[in-house]
Parts: C-alpha cells; sequence; structure tokens
C-alpha cells in the first residue's frame, strides 16, 4: 500500500470515527479492548497498513460498509478548498417540522446519497446552504442565523463561509 493511499485511508478512518463522536480511547472502551488506541491511531495516521479482515472487522464495530473507508479515487486537489457547514441533526429533530421540513427533507435526502451512518451531524457545502435559502426565500445570512437560532449548526464547522458563522436575534 502506498504511503499516500495509506494517508487516504487513514483520513476516512478517523473522518468515520469522527462522525461517530469517538476519541481513540472510547473506540478501545466500547469495543472492550479489541480495538486498542494505538493501533487505530497508527491506521489513521497511515504509519501502519490495515488488512483487508481487519478493515472488514472495523468497518462492522462502527456499523458501515466496508467500502465507506476506501479513499475517494479523484485527485486530492479536486478535494480542497470547498467550505463546509455541519449540521446537529439531533438539533434539527427537535424544530418543529413546518419550520424545519425542507431542511429535514434534504438533509435526508443527502444521507441517503452518502450513506451517511452517525444520524447525529451531516456535513454540507456552502453552495448547498445557498441552494436551501432560495427554497427558504432568504439570504443566505438569514438562513445560517436561523440555523443558528434552531442549534441546528454545529461548531465543528470547517472552513464555513462568513455567512454561516454570524449570529443574530433575527429568526
Amino acid at each position: 500500500m502506498t504511503s499516500d493511499y495509506a494517508r487516504a485511508l487513514g483520513a476516512r478512518l478517523r473522518a468515520i470515527r469522527n462522525q461517530q463522536g469517538l476519541s481513540l480511547q472510547r473506540v478501545e472502551d466500547k469495543s472492550n479492548g479489541r480495538w486498542k488506541a494505538v493501533v487505530v491511531g497508527s491506521y489513521e495516521r497511515g504509519d501502519r497498513a490495515v488488512t483487508v479482515q481487519r478493515l472488514s472487522e472495523l468497518a462492522a464495530f462502527y456499523g458501515v460498509p466496508a467500502i465507506e473507508f476506501l479513499p475517494d479515487p479523484r485527485p486530492s486537489s479536486a478535494q480542497t478548498n470547498v467550505a463546509k457547514i455541519v449540521l446537529d441533526l439531533e438539533a434539527l429533530a427537535t424544530v418543529p417540522a413546518d419550520e424545519a421540513g425542507p431542511l429535514a427533507r434534504y438533509a435526508s435526502t443527502i444521507q441517503a446519497q452518502r450513506r451517511e451512518y452517525n444520524g447525529r451531524v451531516l456535513s454540507i457545502r456552502a453552495e448547498d446552504l445557498r441552494s436551501l435559502a432560495i427554497i427558504y426565500d432568504m439570504a443566505p445570512s438569514e438562513l445560517s442565523d436561523r440555523l443558528e437560532d434552531w442549534g441546528v449548526l454545529s461548531a465543528k464547522s470547517d472552513n464555513a463561509p462568513d455567512f454561516a458563522g454570524q449570529s443574530s436575534a433575527a429568526g
């Protein structure tokens, strides 16, 4: 396994672990020591090769298909500089359906397409938020403020655009 591929595979392993809100130590604890934190960490850094069998077992532990761990075959340059917004799906579930309906349907569709399995958070692109703002008939900054008011914008947002980090009392 090339070191670039091992690092990319490790990044997928880390991303899925993080999606599930698990620290390396929590993985070890939750698996009753089956998955040692140091071993999983070395897989995630690409320092240690993971066999297909171990990858399959780890996938079963996380509750995701093993194929989800495989790196995206596209060049990494195609994946850079994409602003992401993280939605808290648990908070979204508490928002009245008449207000959150379009966002909930959108999130559900994205989850199905991506085969995301954590049910707690969902990352979307800033462009997705702009599209949702059109559906809600408001500016992206207004929708961002509303999502913050609902508690749906997660603090984990990565490279979030300016309008996603603003807060106001508007609702």
